[in-house]
């Protein structure tokens, strides 16, 4: 489309040339003189080929839109220069009056250069999809019996294995089974950090691989890949329907059927005042063409088109335009606690001395004496060493106390791990303000002993992600009520809520019981639920927006209206600004396309003439496409 618009305006412009030199208004203007028996036949057969020629998607386009019972912009087009050519020809024919074929050859070529430029700066704003296409790559090193071959994506296998070496793209979904490195997974999910990869961790084909080679066994294929998934959802959400949309669609209705009246008023009007015919139809042309809508019915799809392909490159995905839409009206965000604001697996929390030995020490100790242990306690505080960089020391005389903990000699001293209940049997008593608000905040406490003396304690629950407290601050500076929604028990969910600065708390709510709270939050709030939606579908379905965090490859959330990728409470705060901005621009571009009418109208019916501000419909034709451009330009700002 673009091409043929392209190739009518070279060659109508070619052909306006000898209409311009033909025309006895522009030979005046030029200081020359050309006039020939026959000459306003040869500039009719030439008009007429440009009418036909350059106004053919005008022509084809009007009989599409009384086809759809939708009269728009490709309407006022062909009635402009439909009237035009008709009323120049009846004159050459014997008509009284003077023709203007000059005006409707240059309006046609500007209506094709206005179509082009606005095609371009369309497909600009909206290339979502194919630049999402192209960060698949086309080939892949597939490693077979032993040999390495190279393949076309499309034709891998689940259960193929490829080889992918530093520096290239993951070419398809899958697990690392061999080799270790990391990925650049920023085009994907908005990760900006290299994310690390070992054996069993899941590969996103598209991704960039970092320093080492891995080779990635084949877990989805076609449709069912991640980038697949995401290109389908980016694409039922550009063509789902906006409510803004439709105020948009309506309002280019209306104003076709404006236009047309105006356009006639103008007419019989400007016949009235005594004005010659050829005046009075060129102001009512170039109202018609002035007024044309494509502006206002882009003003909205080009900021869907942006707004979706930049949440979607941000590790935001779009299921429900409607609800993305909603999310700029929110009032309050609640969140599940378990996987959402926590990271849902047991890690050291505190660690509090209680005698000469610091925390480094007591990790290692305690650390030591779990290592063998598959026990979530022991687990915890092992990841809690390694995060600290506090390396195992070796264990002598190992045993482990039934129910109790875990004792063995480190460095020479004896050590044991317990739990409470081992110092309540053996009348130890702990007499620490520490220790007693770290239990009464719900968490579990283990106990360091020296010498059957207490040298430290451990509390453990499920930790915090160090993004929660950022993400709830940012939600609060921007007005937004943050809560939680928890089935864990009230000391927990207290202790959740002070450290990260939530306004609010539901505890001991079960799975089924939280459609409900939603509702009952929903008596005073617009309301967004977000969590992992598994157990909090009915959560997500009853909110007025339902986002799944933390989908990972897994984008079909079937009970969210919209999918974080990443498991990153931040993206939230992303989202509400996202929608804020994109409600934004499109309130900016449908201002700009009414406002733009309301002035370009009656200037062009001529109520400035009496001033000499007079409009042709060439001239008209240049507003009517700047208007497009500065619409279509706007949206595009929302990437900024």
């Amino acid at each position: 489309m673009l091409r043929d618009y392209r190739t009518r305006l070279i060659i109508c412009s070619i052909v306006t040339i000898p209409i311009l030199v033909l025309t006895e208004e522009v030979q005046s203007v030029l200081g020359f003189s050309w006039v020939f028996s026959g000459s306003q036949f040869i500039l009719l057969i030439l008009s007429t080929f440009v009418y036909v020629y350059g106004g053919y998607p005008f022509l084809k386009g009007i009989i599409e839109e009384f086809r759809n019972r939708l009269p728009g912009m490709m309407t006022l087009i062909t009635v402009a220069i439909s009237v035009a050519y008709f009323y120049s020809a009846a004159v050459v024919l014997g008509l009284e009056g003077q023709p203007f074929f000059w005006e409707l050859a240059t309006l046609i070529d500007i209506m094709l250069l206005g179509h082009w430029v606005e095609m371009r700066s369309i497909i600009g704003a909206s290339r979502a999809l194919e630049e999402l296409v192209k960060i698949l790559p086309s080939e892949a090193h597939l490693l077979k019996d032993g040999t390495l071959t190279e393949v076309q994506v499309d034709t891998l296998k689940v259960g193929d294995r490829v080889l992918v070496k530093p520096g290239e793209k993951v070419p398809i979904d899958g697990e690392v089974i061999e080799g270790e490195t990391s990925v650049n997974e920023a085009l994907l999910t908005g990760e900006s950090n290299p994310v690390s990869k070992n054996k069993g961790d899941k590969a996103i084909g598209g991704s960039i691989n970092g320093e080492g080679s891995i080779v990635v066994a084949v877990k989805n294929t076609g449709k069912e890949t991640y980038l697949n998934q995401v290109i389908e959802m980016v694409r039922k959400a550009q063509e789902s329907k906006s409510r803004t949309q439709d105020l948009a669609n309506r309002a280019a209705f209306l104003l076709v059927i404006i236009s047309l009246t105006v356009g006639s008023l103008t007419l019989i009007a400007w016949l009235i005042l005594g004005h010659s015919a050829q005046f009075a139809i060129e102001r009512a042309v170039t109202v018609l063409v002035i007024s044309c809508p494509h502006a206002l019915g882009l003003a909205i799809p080009l900021v869907v088109a942006v707004s979706t392909s930049l949440a979607a490159r941000s590790g935001l995905l779009i299921r429900e335009r409607q609800a993305f839409e909603r999310a700029k009206d929110l009032q309050a965000i609640v969140f599940d606690k378990t996987g959402t604001l926590t990271k849902g697996q047991f890690g050291v929390t505190d660690v509090i001395v209680l005698s000469d030995l610091d925390e480094n020490s007591l990790l290692k100790v305690s650390s030591a004496l779990e290592a063998s242990s598959e026990h979530p306690i022991a687990l915890g505080i092992i990841d809690g060493a390694r995060e600290r960089g506090i390396a195992t020391s070796k264990v002598d005389h190992f045993k482990a106390i039934p129910g109790k903990g875990v004792e063995g000699s480190v460095e020479g001293r004896d050590f044991k791990v317990v739990s409470p209940g081992y110092l309540k049997d053996n009348g130890i008593q702990i007499d620490d303000e520490i220790v007693e608000k770290t239990i009464t905040q719900g968490k579990t406490v283990v106990f360091i002993l020296l010498d059957n003396k207490p040298v430290g304690a451990i509390a453990l629950a499920d930790v915090i992600r160090k993004e929660s407290k950022e993400a709830v601050g940012k939600l609060r500076s921007m007005g937004y009520k943050c809560m939680m929604l928890t089935g864990d028990n009230k000391y927990v969910a207290k202790w959740v809520a002070e450290e990260i600065g939530l306004d609010e708390y539901f505890a001991e709510v079960l799975p089924q019981e939280k459609g409900a709270m939603i509702a009952k939050i929903q008596e005073k709030y617009t309301v967004a639920m977000v969590g992992d939606g598994v157990n909090d579908a009915p959560a997500l379905v009853q909110a007025d927006v339902g986002i799944a965090i933390g989908a990972g490859t897994d984008v079909a959330v079937e009970s969210a209206d919209i999918v974080l990728v990443r498991n990153d409470p931040r993206d939230v705060a992303n989202l509400m600004s996202l929608s804020k901005k994109t409600y934004s621009k499109m309130f900016q571009n449908l201002a700009y396309a009414t406002g733009y009418n309301a002035f370009a109208i009656p200037l062009a019916a001529g109520v400035l003439s009496t001033y000499g501000i007079i409009l042709t419909p060439a001239i008209g034709a240049v507003f009517m496409s700047v208007s497009t451009v500065v619409v279509a330009i706007n949206a595009k700002l929302l990437r900024a």
